[in-house]
């Protein structure tokens, strides 16, 4: 039988590749990214893989130490690519890393079921979906909103972008060490506490954006001054 990963797969990332010819503008970008997010949980699964068994399945070195390096490192290439090559805007950013983060979530979430499926309980799947999913999401999401401000500053792409990365590479790390420790709920509350102010912000940005006036009769529109 071929590796149940290849087929778990298969069977995410080809409906959603068949979607994208139907789709249009920001919603189809959002999901190619998504799908660039699942292929890069099955590319680091099988690097996560190989290191699992240099160290003899050492499952908490590994996850501590290594996963956190290997798995931000990858999601960021995307992020990072789009930052420098196609646009910095911040919204488009956010939007791209996030779904970055959200597809590689899915197929994590997805695989470790299949692998752990005799223990897996409600909670489990609570735990994945408010935190370890969460988690992956902003870390993401932290390298691409940093990156529509480092792209602005030339002087600051190596050291801005090195240390964005190693931003996400330590939380990553800090949530995988609580996870695993004696008081696994601190770890499980790192993500939604983070992702709370983030909700709070974007709410008041898009509630200044909808309060900002209309122009009188006889005036024009930003954009249309643009254009001229």
């Amino acid at each position: 039988m071929d590796s149940l990963n290849y087929i778990l797969f298969i069977c995410m990332a080809v409906p959603i590749g068949l979607c994208l010819f139907l789709l249009e503008g920001k919603v189809r970008q959002t999901m190619v990214y998504v799908l660039i997010g699942i292929c890069c949980c099955m590319f680091v699964s099988e690097i996560n893989g190989l290191i699992l068994n240099h160290f003899d399945h050492n499952m908490f070195h590994v996850t501590t130490v290594y996963t956190p390096i290997t798995e931000e490192l990858i999601k960021a290439i995307p992020v990072l690519f789009f930052a420098y090559a196609i646009s910095s805007k911040k919204s488009r950013l956010l939007n791209i890393s996030l779904a970055t983060g959200i597809g590689f979530a899915l197929l994590e979430n997805i695989i470790i079921l299949i692998d752990d499926i005799e223990s897996v309980t409600i909670w489990w799947a609570l735990g994945r979906g408010f935190a370890s999913s969460l988690m992956h999401a902003l870390c993401t999401a932290a390298v691409g909103y940093g990156m529509s401000f480092i792209t602005q500053r030339r002087k600051l792409a190596i050291s801005g972008t090195f240390s964005l990365l190693l931003l996400a590479i330590t939380v990553h790390a800090i949530f995988n060490c609580l996870v695993q420790s004696d008081y696994p709920v601190l770890g499980l509350l790192l993500p939604v506490v983070s992702y709370i102010p983030l909700i709070i912000i974007q709410f008041r940005i898009r509630r200044k954006g909808k309060q900002k006036p209309l122009p009188e009769s006889g005036e024009q529109f930003p954009e249309e001054q643009e254009s001229k």
